[in-house]
């Protein structure tokens, strides 16, 4: 019981940072119909910027809050130079330009930076831990959780609250109904992007704290996870996006703690054929969410 406890805790601090990262996803998806794979490269150019400022001998309060400015310059700059143009697009259409941004950026890396990785110092209190009783927890998956928490909410608020996010909203419901009343799509794009930038950074700051490096195929794992958490939860859901994380996070770190040690190297593998048979009985995800018309 008590190592289920720890395993539990320790999946919902990895299923937390996959949540903001489908979340970011789901976002951009609700308001264009966009999956975009581009997502992960907020992450790689997040990941150098964290490590040149190492190299100045700042440390991580200060690369904290600069890793979530540059995701969100990020964010908005690949939307101003490369979606920008395919709005409007088949569906097809945009999904390559977002593969294609993804291959850009990793190229710019390897060609003009390097190939090499590059490693910079862990936060010394990422390996702490503390004890409730018979469970150890450690310090890192707290914070996750809790930053995590906080960043939901103040998300939810700015989605509820705002007139920015009721403009989101009403993009994602229905985006030429929501322009005949009045908003305007360019800032509703831009803010979308913004917003799924600062997920990003968010979630680019625990996963390269616990990381300590960076290469320029740095942001395809995440990417993945929150592609894939996104489409558990179903796509264009936000709630979803969140489900659809945590849950991810919750099996892969059950799954390895409870295979035998011949196969849990198998854990990826076992984990797409339950996704597999999730789509089987639930093709929409686990919260399915009608098809609203794109700009």
């Amino acid at each position: 019981m008590t190592e289920l406890a720890q395993n539990v805790i320790d999946g919902l601090g990895r299923g937390s940072i996959y949540a903001l990262l489908a979340l970011g996803i789901a976002v951009i998806f609700g308001v264009m119909h966009l999956l975009n794979f581009a997502h992960g490269e907020l992450i790689t150019v997040s990941g150098y910027v964290a490590y040149w400022v190492f190299s100045a001998g700042l440390n991580w309060y200060w690369i904290a809050p600069l890793v979530v400015l540059v995701s969100v310059g990020t964010a908005l700059a690949i939307e101003q130079v490369a979606f920008r143009w395919v709005r409007g697009a088949a569906d097809f259409t945009m999904l390559l330009t977002s593969f294609g941004v993804h291959f850009v950026v990793q190229a710019v890396f390897f060609m003009y930076v390097s190939a090499s990785v590059r490693n910079f110092d862990r936060p010394r209190w990422i390996t702490n831990t503390f004890d409730v009783g018979p469970v150890t927890i450690e310090v890192f998956d707290v914070v996750v959780i809790a930053v995590t928490a906080l960043t939901l909410a103040a998300t939810a608020a700015v989605l509820q609250r705002t007139m920015f996010g009721l403009s989101l909203r009403a993009a994602a419901e229905d985006f030429d109904a929501a322009r005949l009343m009045g908003v305007k799509s360019d800032r509703v794009i831009r803010g979308a992007f913004a917003l799924s930038g600062v997920l990003a950074g968010i979630a680019a700051i625990f996963w390269l704290m616990r990381a300590g490096q960076t290469t320029p195929s740095a942001g395809i794992t995440p990417m993945l996870k929150g592609v894939l958490a996104a489409l558990i939860g179903g796509l264009g859901s936000l709630r979803g996006a969140v489900l659809g994380g945590l849950l991810l996070g919750l099996a892969e770190v059950l799954l390895r703690s409870r295979l035998p040690d011949g196969i849990a190297g198998l854990t990826d593998g076992v984990v797409f054929v339950l996704i597999a048979l999730l789509f089987i009985f639930r093709p929409g995800g686990l919260i399915t969410v009608s098809r609203a018309e794109r700009v």
